[in-house]
């Protein structure tokens, strides 16, 4: 629909404001891209919605390093440029993520949704804040005037940097250190894990695509079934009736 000069398009939130449309316009976004069930789902969003894309992919130590090979293989099927990012040993031992000598914790213990709960031991500090000003970077670079990211408030994990009011912050601070608008979409950002599927099921492409993430903290294949990563994209398909792609050809009795 067009109003006022602007283009609104399927799936957008309030997060994800409207793009200018000018003859000489070429919309641009780049995807923080980890190879996951919400970075594919908004890989594949982005590209019903931009005329360019691009993915970024980070290795930060994590433990599900699979992800990587993931999110490889992925950008490959969409058919969108990937930089790779190492940040080396910047986040190590802050998380059980990042710290093989830490377990990581059954859902039951990691959190749901609960925000004013104690943070799960999965919680990176400061992942978002890095993520997002290196993606800002690159941004800026390649002339996107959008960065898409896969975050959610809805079925996280009390992660304050999911939240839309850290979001809105981060989007204030990239445009004025710099000097240029950059906006922060997060497609996701007020979508169940049922609503997230469903989007996915509407996006050309990814579902396929989908096949191929990796969503289990424990970089499981296939996945661990257990962590609160794994619970959550189950629960999600289960409430949409959807089977995930992921494990389709899986025997039941080899599922977790």
């Amino acid at each position: 629909m067009t109003l006022n000069g602007y283009t609104y398009r399927f799936g957008m939130s309030n997060l994800c404001p409207p793009m200018n449309i000018g003859p000489n316009t070429k919309n641009k976004a780049l995807v923080v891209f980890s190879g996951g069930q919400d970075s594919t789902t908004c890989l594949y969003w982005a590209l019903q919605n931009f005329d360019e894309v691009h993915a970024l992919t980070f290795s930060y130590g994590q433990r599900h390093i699979i992800e990587l090979e993931s999110a490889r293989l992925i950008a490959e099927m969409a058919g969108v440029t990937q930089d790779l990012i190492d940040l080396g040993p910047a986040f190590a031992n802050l998380s059980s993520l990042t710290d093989t000598d830490q377990a990581i914790p059954a859902s039951d213990s990691a959190g749901a949704s609960n925000a004013s709960a104690e943070l799960p031991s999965t919680f990176v500090p400061g992942r978002n804040i890095v993520f997002l000003s290196l993606a800002a970077s690159r941004a800026y670079v390649k002339g996107c005037d959008t960065i898409v990211i896969g975050v959610s408030q809805e079925d996280f994990a009390g992660y304050p940097d999911c939240r839309e009011s850290f979001i809105k912050s981060m989007e204030s601070a990239i445009s004025n250190g710099l000097d240029k608008p950059i906006r922060i979409a997060a497609p996701l950002q007020n979508l169940s894990k049922k609503k997230t599927v469903e989007l996915a099921v509407s996006l050309p492409g990814c579902m396929d695509a989908l096949a191929f993430s990796t969503t289990c903290y424990n970089g499981q294949r296939p996945p661990c079934g257990n962590c609160n990563s794994c619970v959550l994209r189950a629960k999600g398909f289960a409430q949409a009736g959807i089977e995930d792609p992921l494990l389709e050809g899986v025997p039941s009795n080899a599922r977790r």
